[in-house]
């Protein structure tokens, strides 16, 4: 996966999760809008994780297609 399909990616995911913000403030949201919302969080972290890998791997001079998904326990211990 290249650059810009990464980027495109969070872009979906993040207007997807922008939707649900809206539907959530508005006091529409159901549980399982809810509970979307929390895969989407964990799925932006992976793609944000592995363009930062793909970005890291390339100004090193090394190949960004060696950049790997991690696991969602991997990413989301980043924030603590």
């Amino acid at each position: 996966m290249d650059d810009a399909t990464v980027l495109s990616r969070i872009n979906e995911l993040a207007a997807e999760e922008h939707a649900l913000f809206e539907k959530e403030a508005a006091g529409q949201v159901t549980s399982m809008e809810r509970a979307r919302m929390g895969e989407l969080a964990v799925t932006l972290d992976q793609c944000w994780d592995l363009l930062r890998q793909r970005r890291a791997l390339r100004a090193a001079g090394q190949d960004p297609d060696k950049a790997e998904v991690r696991s969602p326990d991997v990413v989301e211990k980043y924030e603590q």
